[in-house]
């Protein structure tokens, strides 16, 4: 059996959501032509990642942790960037 820590369970799925939320910021600053915006974003994302790569090259199981942060950082950011439009 597969053992799972809980709270790098939790840090694996928090540092995925923030990851992919830095991610939407870099990318929607890239597609506004912000540099400085985007080369920030650029390097908090890779700093954010590495956290989660490090704990699920560990133990495959949080690699589910991973994806659902994923899905949740990108659906909130989204959410978030799209509260400006009409």
């Amino acid at each position: 059996m597969i053992a799972v820590d809980p709270l790098i369970a939790a840090g694996v799925l928090f540092c995925t959501a923030v990851t992919d939320a830095a991610y939407v910021l870099f990318t929607a600053a890239v597609a506004g032509r912000r540099r400085f915006s985007a080369a920030n974003w650029s390097g908090v994302w890779y700093l954010l990642s590495a956290f989660a790569v490090i704990s699920y090259t560990q133990n495959a199981a949080y690699v589910v942790f991973a994806a659902l942060g994923s899905w949740i950082g990108a659906f909130l950011s989204v959410t978030w960037l799209k509260r400006g439009s009409p």
